[in-house]
């Protein structure tokens, strides 16, 4: 089975996640997504696996959701998933992709529902 998962080695819950799965006997393939976004596609496929709106998956303590005034309700879902692109540190992290699902690994064993 592939597994993704879009991780961030800085977070904590981020690399409890990669350490589950690898525990669990899968080896992901690791995407460190500050370093290579997803593009607009893979974002809104991510989010359509999740069955969330952007917003949903945005980090909004980060200065960037404020600083780009992301909280305007004004805003439409592709102004919104452009910004996750622009500022990849606004997505939440992890976000795992396994058997056609995704999951966000917070706690990490939220990503077990999808193996």
């Amino acid at each position: 089975m592939d597994v993704k998962i879009y991780h961030n080695p800085r977070c904590g819950k981020s690399r409890q996640t990669l350490q589950l799965l690898k525990d669990k006997g899968f080896e992901p393939e690791v995407i460190e997504y500050l370093k290579t976004p997803p593009n607009a596609q893979e974002l809104t496929e991510i989010l359509d696996k999740l069955a969330i709106e952007p917003r949903d998956l945005m980090r909004k303590k980060e200065a960037e959701y404020k600083a780009n005034h992301l909280d305007d309700a004004g805003l439409d879902r592709a102004a919104l998933i452009d910004a996750m692109i622009a500022n990849p540190i606004l997505i939440e992290r992890p976000i795992v992709l396994a058997n056609g699902k995704a999951a966000i690994g917070r706690p990490p064993e939220d990503v077990l529902g999808i193996l």
